[in-house]
């Protein structure tokens, strides 16, 4: 039985893999645990599929990986204690759970949609020691993170999944590019994708999302 440091749903891994993966999946403010375990069914059967709880309560069944409000021009302000906090408690969490499961952290991949996205970019960015690879599903960067990028050795080989939406009305096309536009100085190989969708995905993209997953494992 795993014990972790966040309220989390599992899905094993087939027992038949001889060498499992790990998928932590962290979901959008205002959801939780439930939202992204949805997707468990798609995921390759070669990974534990572990979807997280963010610790802030945002109201019944509503959490968060941390507070944000907008401010008269539209940008976010964020809580940035509450994200350092969020930060290290999904780092030790995603640590924990591939030494439980036995998985090394070339086979360890996380993700997120929107927020939870923010978290798994900004783990690949400055924790790529922890895992291989991240799949973020419309969300953004945090300008807070870009000084804490691992230098570009540590981050040589990495891989990122990224898509959005182009009539994304939450977190606007624009954020999309701006990550592009980072990974592309960094030695990390970059997936891309758009779709002609809003804050939300769509089954083209979970397909070509899963897609890119199983073609870690080849």
């Amino acid at each position: 039985m795993l014990d972790l440091p966040l309220s989390f749903l599992h899905r094993p891994a087939d027992a038949a893999s001889a060498a499992p993966w790990l998928l932590v999946l962290m979901h959008g403010v205002g959801s939780d645990e439930e939202d992204l375990f949805g997707l468990a069914p798609h995921v390759p059967p070669q990974f534990h599929v572990i979807s997280l709880r963010a610790p802030y309560v945002m109201g019944p069944g509503a959490y968060g990986w941390f507070e944000f409000s907008i401010n008269r021009v539209g940008d976010r302000i964020i809580n940035e204690a509450q994200e350092v906090a969020s930060r290290a408690m999904v780092a030790k969490t995603v640590a924990s759970a591939a030494q439980q499961l036995g998985v090394p952290p070339e086979r360890v991949v996380v993700g997120g949609f929107s927020q939870g996205g923010i978290m798994s970019l900004s783990l690949l960015l400055t924790r790529p020691v922890l895992l291989q690879a991240a799949m973020v599903l419309h969300s953004r960067l945090l300008t807070q993170v870009v000084p804490l990028v691992a230098a570009p050795e540590a981050l040589e080989g990495k891989q990122l999944w990224l898509s959005h939406g182009t009539h994304d009305q939450v977190i606007p096309l624009t954020n999309a590019h701006v990550i592009r536009d980072l990974v592309k100085t960094l030695p990390i190989e970059l997936s891309y994708a758009e779709y002609p969708s809003q804050h939300e995905l769509i089954e083209r993209e979970l397909v070509e999302a899963m897609g890119w997953l199983e073609g870690l494992t080849a």
